[in-house]
């Protein structure tokens, strides 16, 4: 007989099924997004940001493997183009993160705005690679539902402190959700798709 000491427990990475990703990459590819960061698209995320006086903002659409921020801003915008860095100073993004990063995969799921004041005060999104890999540690985000009823991709704001986000930051977040949506619908019927 022999014996296995107890191994220690280690953080779960929860990131939700996704059963409608194929679906959403579908509806993603005929609307021409997820592939190609836009200038209105950074725009917006630079209004997201200074409305919601957060440091990070991204327009966020979702595969079935990867995350593509086709808007992205950060404090200095510094990070647009370049790799993601934990060094301490604070956040660098790429476009892309993994599926299995950050906490967007969830809101799209969920299909629901979602508010983490501090992150580390919730055991299943400590968790996350984000956490400590990059210092993320506060999160607000909501969904982007199209007419056909898909969740796209979310809008987000994160900061590497705790944020009282409030009640005023989830109508924020939510309201500026609908607007962007209304504005890809717009574009949906300019192109005749």
């Amino acid at each position: 007989m022999t014996y296995d000491p107890p191994r220690p427990a280690g953080r779960l990475l929860l990131t939700p099924e996704d059963t409608d990703a194929p679906a959403r990459v579908r509806r993603l590819r005929r609307l021409g997004l997820g592939e190609r960061s836009e200038p209105a698209f950074d725009a917006f995320a630079d209004r997201l940001a200074q409305v919601a006086a957060a440091p990070y903002s991204m327009v966020n659409f979702i595969d079935e493997e990867k995350q593509f921020f086709a808007g992205l801003h950060t404090p200095d915008d510094s990070g647009r183009g370049t790799d993601l860095v934990a060094d301490g100073s604070g956040l660098e993004l790429d476009r892309y993160m993994a599926r299995d990063h950050g906490f967007c995969p969830h809101v799209v799921v969920r299909r629901k705005a979602l508010v983490l004041e501090d992150v580390c005060d919730y055991p299943r999104f400590a968790g996350n690679p984000v956490v400590d890999e990059f210092g993320v540690r506060s999160y607000l985000g909501a969904p982007l539902i199209d007419r056909s009823g898909i969740a796209l991709g979310t809008i987000c704001v994160v900061d590497v402190e705790p944020r009282p986000w409030g009640r005023a930051g989830l109508e924020t977040i939510k309201s500026m959700a609908a607007e962007l949506v209304e504005q890809l619908e717009r574009r949906e019927g300019v192109h005749g798709i």
